[in-house]
């Protein structure tokens, strides 16, 4: 399985981007309208999210839910057979520079981010600032052996280090007691892994459980904590911008990651259709 995967993937890699976004548009429609890929989520995801917004205006965010959709399938593909130079034309980052100034003082960096446009080009960020000697991702092992085997390889096109979800604990608190400067980065607008949780906010209108897991973690290991702001400047060209996270108060339950959900609804309500609505965030209440 692992082999018909992997040459699937690089059989598509192979191609040039105006091919890619050709077979795109084909997999966006056969995605909206033969399959309706979850479309009852999708559907209901966005009723609840923006109840001040027409009909015809759900719509519109949901084509465009599909779109990237269809992009992020083919652009992951082609992190197989990507050079430097056609990354570089694709990516522009900024605020590089806070990483490497929150390294020289001596803090591991928590970065947050979300399931925002095509999360899968974040790892090109590392080659942004210097100071970090190890560069991790979280991630949640597929139940498909062999295609978790496919996408640990895309992801580590830029060399970063993934590390499972149930492993991050005590890989980062090891890196930490052997002074190993590093960033990690939290794709963490999932809904929580348990119907239990005594973590909630409000996220987009609605109560949220959350997992306060990343920054549980910064506080035993005197992290600073980004925000990893995305927009979409073009088909195919995405802007990376660290931010700082900067709670208004730090009493209460989980201010960063509160200030975090914050910072990703502004990203969101900024361009919806490029957040992953096909997910059950609202499952549990």
């Amino acid at each position: 399985m692992y082999a018909l995967y992997r040459g699937l993937f690089t059989s598509l890699a192979l191609l040039p981007f105006p091919v890619l976004y050709g077979i795109s548009n084909g997999l966006r429609y056969i995605l909206a309208n033969v399959m309706k890929y979850r479309r009852d989520v999708i559907r209901m995801n966005l009723r609840n999210s923006f109840p001040e917004k027409s009909e015809h205006e759900l719509r519109e965010i949901e084509r465009d839910f599909y779109s990237q959709f269809a992009d992020n399938i083919v652009e992951t593909t082609k992190l197989l057979h990507m050079s430097d130079r056609q990354v570089d034309k694709r990516i522009k980052v900024e605020g590089g520079e806070l990483v490497d100034r929150l390294i020289d003082e001596g803090h591991p960096v928590v970065l947050y981010l979300g399931h925002y446009a095509n999360w899968e080009y974040v790892p090109a960020i590392v080659r942004h600032f210097s100071k970090p000697q190890l560069c991790a991702q979280v991630y949640k092992p597929q139940r498909d052996k062999a295609f978790d085997r496919l996408m640990l390889k895309v992801r580590s096109r830029f060399n970063p280090v993934s590390v499972p979800q149930d492993k991050v604990f005590r890989t980062m608190v090891r890196w930490y007691r052997d002074k190993v400067p590093f960033i990690t980065g939290f794709i963490a607008d999932h809904r929580s892994n348990s119907s239990v949780s005594h973590h909630a906010t409000t996220f987009l209108g609605q109560h949220t459980p959350f997992n306060p897991g990343g920054e549980e973690i910064g506080k035993r290991i005197n992290a600073a904590y980004l925000y990893l702001d995305v927009e979409k400047t073009s088909r195919g060209h995405y802007k990376f911008t660290f931010k700082p996270i900067e709670p208004d108060n730090l009493e209460g339950d989980s201010p960063y990651t509160r200030r975090y959900l914050e910072m990703l609804e502004q990203t969101i309500r900024r361009r919806p259709g490029l957040w992953l609505w096909s997910h059950r965030r609202w499952l549990y209440k």
